[in-house]
């Protein structure tokens, strides 16, 4: 393995403020076989590994990123205190899991499922590019469609759509798990379930053909 290649990897990894897929490095680095590239990746999660660095390497979001370990979040959050955070409303959430967990899908469900107009939500989740139109359902009127953004994948620290919980998974750990709680943007999820979202009576297989649908229409 070249040393040197290790090198640039991880100074483009951290240097970048998003993860960066094997293809992305590959066009940035000449002449280098995409196995090198992932050898160079696993060679920099070893280093980091057995030198007990605060530094980790995770895939997400179908590239790579340097993150630091769970344990020193208490210390990261002390240097940014003063930082001003804007996280997602609880109802901002539960449209987001409703969108992520039956799309694509139109304003008229997520509406007909919450039992409140979202517009202003919807408009919110497309500016935090979260969601995106996936273009219009044939029917009347030809409402548009929504789906998830890869930006999605990374905001979350989901490797893909297939890494999402699946839902009784959903409910134990929204019910059971604090942490996982906190990491969900620390926003107060306990009354966020399956049942309330109107999406615990879906089954896998059909969780699969909507995860299906959405990567058929990520253009992104």
């Amino acid at each position: 393995m070249d040393k040197n290649l290790v090198q640039i990897i991880e100074a483009l990894l951290f240097s970048s403020d998003s993860p960066l897929s094997v293809a992305r490095i590959k066009g940035i680095v000449e002449d280098v076989q995409t196995k090198d590239i992932r050898q160079a990746i696993n060679t920099l999660k070893n280093k980091y590994e057995k030198s007990g660095s605060a530094l980790m390497i995770d895939e997400v979001a179908e590239g790579f990123q340097i993150f630091t370990r769970a344990e020193y979040e208490a210390y990261i959050r002390q240097l940014f205190k003063t930082r001003s955070t804007s996280r997602l409303t609880q109802k901002a959430m539960e449209t987001l899991a409703i969108i992520a967990y039956k799309q694509p899908i139109t304003k008229v469900e997520m509406e007909a499922i919450r039992g409140v107009n979202v517009d202003g939500v919807v408009r919110t989740l497309l500016e935090r590019n979260l969601i995106t139109i996936k273009g219009r359902e044939k029917a009347p009127g030809n409402p548009l469609i929504y789906g998830t953004t890869k930006y999605f994948l990374e905001y979350f620290g989901l490797k893909s759509m297939d890494a999402l919980p699946k839902l009784k998974e959903l409910d134990e750990l929204l019910k059971e798990d604090e942490k996982f709680l906190e990491s969900l943007d620390q926003v107060a999820l306990e009354q966020i379930d399956p049942e309330t979202l109107g999406i615990k009576n879906m089954n896998d297989k059909q969780i699969e053909l909507d995860i299906g649908k959405q990567d058929a229409g990520e253009t992104e």
